[in-house]
């Protein structure tokens, strides 16, 4: 990894950035794809993890086009949509379409087979796949969606994953946080992690922050490890950012 050194809030802390024009890349006419870690035809060993995030996807699907069946195990997976309706199907026997504002989590456990659609004829849809290596091998298959009220994340952080069924937004297989926030310019605000020894992946959704001294612009990514807290600064107006919290030990 391109691993710096980096006075973060007064607190020399190790970090990786992850520029948006450095990532792989894929376009199969349907799907464009760009890959933050190494996958499928883009193998980077440099870029393979960041601790137990493995895969961060961003999609474009065409319309009325998509993912036909295909396996999974031993996953847990975790999408975001960002524009137009994605549809879901699986072996579970769940038929639903997510869309911005709704988070989507699977456990694949023991094995799952799912597809994915763009459920429009006139537009693209957009959404980020997530995944993340799970603390429990071989569960039962799960599947989870919840709809969040987007109000809820101007100028401060939605939490939108955790370890605990009880806690806002889905839940997954591992000691993990997730939250999204949408700022206006110059609104600043701290992130404290919530378990010692894991690190943070901020994934900036759009516009301009600065996370301690480092500038990032839109699908820029930067993980942090060693730091207790982060302070963010946003930079543009309506600035979003994705904050990933996840275990530095597969």
């Amino acid at each position: 990894m391109e691993n710096t050194d980096k006075k973060i809030d007064g607190v020399i802390t190790n970090s990786v950035l992850h520029k948006a024009n450095t990532r792989g890349h894929a376009n199969h006419g349907w799907l464009e794809s760009y890959h933050t870690f190494s996958f499928a035809n883009y193998q980077n060993p440099e870029r393979m993890n960041f601790g137990v995030l493995r895969v961060l996807n961003d999609d474009r699907v065409s319309q009325g086009m998509g993912f036909g069946k295909h396996p999974h195990d031993n996953m847990e997976i975790i999408s975001i949509p960002l524009e137009g309706d994605l549809e879901h199907q699986d072996s579970m026997g769940n038929t639903t379409v997510i869309k911005e504002g709704d988070i989507q989590a699977m456990s694949a456990g023991t094995g799952i087979f799912h597809s994915e659609y763009n459920k429009n004829k006139d537009q693209l849809v957009k959404f980020l796949q997530i995944w993340i290596y799970p603390n429990k091998k071989n569960v039962t298959p799960r599947y989870d969606q919840i709809t969040l009220d987007l109000n809820d994340r101007h100028n401060k952080l939605q939490q939108i994953l955790s370890p605990n069924p009880e806690d806002e937004g889905v839940w997954i297989h591992q000691d993990a946080w997730f939250h999204i926030g949408k700022f206006d310019n110059d609104f600043s605000t701290s992130y404290e992690l919530k378990k010692p020894g894991n690190g943070i992946y901020a994934f900036v959704l759009k516009g301009d922050f600065t996370i301690g001294n480092i500038a990032l612009n839109e699908r820029d990514g930067l993980g942090i490890w060693n730091t207790n807290t982060i302070k963010i600064t946003a930079n543009s107006v309506n600035a979003e950012i994705l904050l990933m919290e996840v275990p530095m030990q597969l």
